[in-house]
This record gives structure tokens, sequence and C-alpha cells, in this order.
């Protein structure tokens, strides 16, 4: 789990750097509608919809960045979009298996709470309930 929190944070750190280089944030580019809206006053040969990326927004996409490649120690110049695309890939990746670790670990810890070795410093009862919640997202 150790491993996996620093491979996400390294991640997470690669894709704001990114986002920096794009001057962009994850809410400052605009959606595909506000572009529609704004092509609609121009010419009617221009598309209604122009896909605009979250990351990239108005910067060049296919601007060399440099990036490690994973598994090697080489060096490549991958075009811009294509780098943050692996890492938005990798951070589902990684999240998901994040999860999955901490629902292995809740298993095993359920396990040892049962056999009571964890009895003389926490009742299996705190152990139990501790392990059956789950994260809900806050109503606004």
């Amino acid at each position: 789990m150790v491993e996996n929190d620093r491979e996400r944070n390294a991640n997470r750190e690669a894709l704001t750097a990114l986002r920096k280089k794009a001057k962009t944030t994850k809410t400052s580019v605009p959606s595909s509608f506000d572009s529609m809206m704004k092509d609609t006053h121009g010419s009617s040969a221009k598309a209604l919809v122009q896909e605009v990326c979250s990351t990239c927004g108005s910067h060049d996409s296919t601007e060399p960045t440099w990036m490690m490649l994973p598994g090697t120690d080489l060096f490549a110049a991958v075009p811009f979009h294509a780098v943050h695309t692996m890492l938005e890939k990798d951070e589902k990746r990684m999240e998901f298996e994040s999860k999955k670790l901490q629902s292995l670990l809740k298993e095993k810890t359920l396990l040892l709470s049962e056999l009571g070795a964890l009895a003389d410093s926490v009742p299996p009862s705190v152990i139990r309930s501790l392990i059956t919640l789950k994260d809900k997202p806050s109503v606004q």
C-alpha cells in the first residue's frame, strides 16, 4: 500500500506539472457546450462543437514532452496529449489497485480479530465496526 501511494503521489505531481505547463486546472477549461455557444456567432463553416481536452486546453497538444518510459530507464519525447492521457489512465488504475489493497487489508484485519489475535488491545466489536465503515460522499 505504501508503494502504491508513492506511485500515486508521483503520478499526481506529474499531472499537476503538465497542467501548470498548459496553464490549466481540472475546472479551468470550458466545456464543449461553452465552446459550441462561443462558435455559433462565427461563420457557419466551422464545426459547432470542438473537443477541448481538460488538461491540454489551448496548449499545443502535439508539443514534445519528455517522459521516462514505464519500466525502463529511457527518456522519450512524446506528444503532450499522449503523456497526460497515459498518466490519467495510470491514475485510474492505481486508484483501483489502492481500493483493492484496502479491501484486502480490511478482510485480513477482520480475520485476525476473529481469531483473537487483536483482542488484548482492541475489542473485536470495534474492529468489526471499523471494517464495515463505508466512504460516502457528503451531500451539499
